[in-house]
């Protein structure tokens, strides 16, 4: 199929009037009548808009134009557009079909009719509708805590889509305020974690992107919890801190670093480190000092070995011939216990 030249815009209702005249006449035409003079239709992208119109009389030379040119001629389609289609459920319409509507579709569309006198015209304004689409949505970023922050959220729609940002805590917090840029000001460490964008217009669902925001800060020993023990026993000092990155932990005995060798043992995961003793003598008695840190800071806690001493229990049962002598008479030394639960057994006659 070859192309047809578009005509000049500007010369676009000489060129249809020629071409009007040109069309196969029939019957005088009567009168011309359009569902509605001027109207606006809004079709929502993707979906299918019919732009109608009818005439009285089948006789009637009529065409569909747009600003790019003339869409159809009668019977005849200079559209090379392959969306495009008349649809006629009747004799009298004459209504023009596009499917797949684009947004390079909308604009002003013209349904000329020839009458004996002038052509007669009914604009069709057509508005295409977008869902909401996000396009541009800031990368996950690190931050030191007291920086300041600006979290970026682009959306394409038609009609503009309404931009809110949230931070996802367990009270969600929405932000005030309906704009593409998100700022933090000296951002602190309980603002870390995810940032949702949502971009809402009437057309369908609001669309819904992440951004995650990490808060460096140095560590802080959350807690630090001495112990006691006996000699010849276990012994647990444990040690916690906060931080982002996760901090390193090292032990020391006085001004002297402490290894896991000779009976000690260093156990850290996370944010926690454990020092383990398996069997305490004299010498692991005393202070200790856990040290937290990463590349932002360090901190540090003492923490206590105290020694226990476990109590000595009198035995109950003497040996034979234990006792005691009173002005030259033997007694034996009987327990307490054992003297009640004897009174018991008599009173209870037993």
């Amino acid at each position: 199929m070859v192309a047809r030249a578009q005509p000049d815009r500007k010369q676009l209702p000489l060129v249809l009037l020629r071409l009007l005249c040109l069309l196969p006449t029939g019957l005088p035409v009567r009168s011309v009548d359009f569902t509605r003079g001027t109207d606006n239709i809004t079709v929502r992208q993707g979906d299918t808009a019919i732009l109608r119109c009818y005439v009285e009389d089948r006789s009637s030379k009529v065409a569909w134009l747009n600003r790019s040119g003339i869409i159809f001629a009668g019977e005849d389609k200079w559209s090379l557009d392959p969306r495009v289609e008349l649809e006629k459920r009747s004799p009298l319409e004459y209504s023009l079909r596009i499917q797949k509507v684009d947004v390079y579709d909308e604009g002003s569309y013209t349904c000329s009719v020839q009458t004996q006198h002038h052509p007669k015209t009914s604009q069709v304004y057509l508005i295409v509708q977008v869902p909401p689409k996000i396009s541009n949505i800031s990368s996950d970023i690190t931050v030191n805590e007291g920086s300041n922050v600006t979290l970026v959220c682009m959306a394409n729609g038609r009609p503009e889509p309404v931009i809110t940002w949230r931070h996802l805590t367990p009270t969600g917090r929405e932000f005030e305020g309906e704009e593409e840029y998100l700022e933090i000001l000296g951002i602190t460490r309980e603002q870390s974690g995810k940032y949702e964008c949502k971009a809402a217009n009437e057309v369908a669902s609001a669309d819904v992107k992440q951004v995650r925001v990490t808060v460096n800060y140095p560590p802080t020993i959350t807690e630090s919890k001495s112990n006691e023990a006996a000699t010849g026993r276990q012994a647990l000092l444990r040690c916690e801190a906060s931080a982002v990155p996760t901090p390193d932990f090292e032990w020391y005995r006085d001004d002297t670093r402490i290894n896991s060798a000779n009976g000690l043992e260093i156990k850290s995961t996370g944010s926690q480190s454990l020092l383990m003793v398996a069997n305490v003598t004299e010498e692991h008695y005393g202070n200790y000092t856990c040290v937290a840190a990463n590349k932002l800071g360090v901190t540090n806690a003492s923490l206590y070995l105290y020694k226990r001493v476990l109590p000595t229990l009198p035995n109950p049962f003497p040996g034979p011939g234990t006792g005691r002598v009173d002005n030259g008479s033997m007694s034996l030394a009987v327990p307490l216990w054992l003297l009640a639960a004897s009174l018991l057994c008599l009173l209870s006659k037993c």
